[in-house]
């Protein structure tokens, strides 16, 4: 079956590893991403690429009248809120044309291998006038914990600002507007990310799930104590022990043509 296809050597089947790596970071993206689009009480949404459901559980939190929670990773289902779980891709969703007022995406455009194709679905299966919204973490400059560590893996064939080129403001706003989207706008969504000490940062890197743990986990154990080394000496450490990071996301919202 064709779901959402993974970039080759990423791993998205451990929901409880994804939740040490970066899904405690996108739960606090959520509910901001899910205020900015000011969807009233009662709508019928669709989250795809639900992943372990921090969008959904933000969604869930606005008073939805229904929430479909669509994803290709049976780990990631099991580990997903109790809303409706669809197995599917992106690119080809298994649902009705015309039947959702709310159609997001969070953090999982970019694993789809063809974005437009994602993109012109979500319209397909949206209501007149609904809003077709997506948010990307910017790997180029704004997720510092995956930012440091393609640094010092020099590793650019994998890092995730080259594999990505949909995880940019333009090429977000280029999509939305390629699909005959109306009002297409985008934001940058700022968190910070504080981790409580080098291990807080470093243990989720080993965990084999997404592009950077897949990779590592693909070392030898000399290159991956290189990378660990240098890590630790680059990362801004307080006298405490603690190192303060930002993550930012790029999110764009639109509407589909009422009528």
């Amino acid at each position: 079956m064709a779901y959402f296809q993974p970039m080759t050597g990423d791993v998205w089947a451990a929901g409880d590893a994804y939740e040490a790596y970066v899904g405690r970071w996108s739960r606090r993206v959520a509910p901001l991403f899910v205020e900015w689009l000011g969807v009233p009480a009662g709508r019928r949404w669709l989250d795809a690429g639900c992943g372990t459901g921090a969008l959904t559980a933000a969604i869930m939190a606005s008073g939805p009248a229904d929430v479909i929670g669509l994803d290709p990773s049976q780990g990631f289902l099991r580990s997903a809120l109790d809303a409706t779980r669809v197995a599917g891709d992106a690119a080809a969703l298994p649902l009705r044309d015309g039947a959702f007022d709310v159609v997001v995406s969070g953090l999982a455009l970019n694993f789809v291998p063809d974005p437009a194709r994602a993109v012109a679905e979500f319209t397909r299966v949206a209501a007149p006038g609904a809003i077709i919204a997506a948010y990307v973490w910017d790997y180029a400059d704004g997720m510092q914990m995956m930012r440091h560590f393609w640094d010092v893996a020099a590793a650019p064939n994998r890092d995730e600002s080259r594999k990505f080129p949909i995880c940019r403001e333009e090429a977000l706003r280029r999509a939305w507007s390629d699909a005959g989207l109306d009002d297409v706008r985008t934001r940058a969504i700022e968190i910070p990310t504080i981790f409580a000490s080098f291990d807080d940062y470093w243990t989720p890197f080993l965990g084999a799930t997404g592009p950077a743990p897949a990779y590592l986990a693909s070392l030898d154990d000399a290159e991956r104590r290189r990378i660990r080394d240098d890590l630790r000496r680059r990362l801004p450490t307080t006298e405490t022990g603690e190192i303060a990071l930002t993550a930012s996301a790029w999110a764009v919202q639109g509407r589909k043509t009422a009528g």
